[in-house]
């Protein structure tokens, strides 16, 4: 099969781990499109930079930036209120920590369905995973489900679907399907708070890092400090 003849699907692509092995899954089986919404988190710039060299090892070509302003506006979070501060990994408990960005995933949907309108696309690939994500809301099967009944009722076909490849996998099994797929993880960034080593103290950082070991794997980007894991 060509690349011409393969069905059209966007990835949303942050630039992290998990939205990379999306984007290896996406281009390998579809005529890949990919999204990235900056909303004016702290490692912004260098998220840009990941999605941009992500999608050119895996020869994306069709790509969409997108800013919103009104994430960082309305804050909330320690990713968009610099007076926040992101704290370093604690034991897991039930509450949802203050990295979370309030119905941030909702916002970046809503750009992708409606550029999935335009450009044809069936299926929007999105790297949420429910274990290891530190219990965010937008992270849940029954929060994609939901949407995907929004998007069938409120699209002009209603055929567009979410597809979330990765949503009960660990963050380890993860980074072997990336390896698998020959993902570019090395271009990939997933920490909180710096942009050039990554902190190695975030939640982020540590659940990186544990996945990488539990996968029995060197993590190839620079820290600073790490925990061990």
């Amino acid at each position: 099969m060509t690349r011409s003849t393969k069905s059209r699907a966007i990835v949303l692509l942050s630039g992290g781990m998990d939205s990379c092995v999306c984007a290896a899954l996406a281009s390998r089986d579809h005529d890949a499109a990919a999204l990235h919404v900056s909303y004016g988190q702290r490692t912004e710039q260098r998220e840009r930079e990941s999605f941009l060299a992500i999608c050119r090892r895996l020869n994306i070509q069709n790509k969409l930036l997108v800013r919103n302003d009104a994430l960082r506006a309305i804050g909330g979070s320690a990713l968009t209120d610099e007076n926040i501060a992101v704290p370093t990994a604690s034991p897991a408990d039930h509450n949802i920590p203050v990295t979370y960005v309030p119905f941030r995933n909702a916002h970046f949907l809503s750009v992708a369905v409606s550029w999935a309108e335009v450009l044809g696309a069936t299926k929007i690939y999105i790297g949420a995973v429910e274990p290891d994500s530190s219990g965010y809301p937008d992270c849940r099967p029954a929060y994609y489900e939901a949407f995907n009944r929004v998007i069938r009722t409120g699209t002009k076909e209603g055929n567009i679907a979410i597809v979330t490849p990765l949503i009960a996998m660990r963050k380890a099994e993860i980074v072997r399907l990336g390896l698998e797929l020959n993902a570019p993880l090395d271009l990939t960034w997933s920490c909180y708070s710096h942009e050039d080593q990554a902190c190695g103290q975030c939640d982020s950082c540590v659940l990186r890092l544990r996945a990488f070991a539990d996968a029995g794997v060197n993590d190839p980007i620079p820290y600073a400090t790490a925990e061990k894991v």
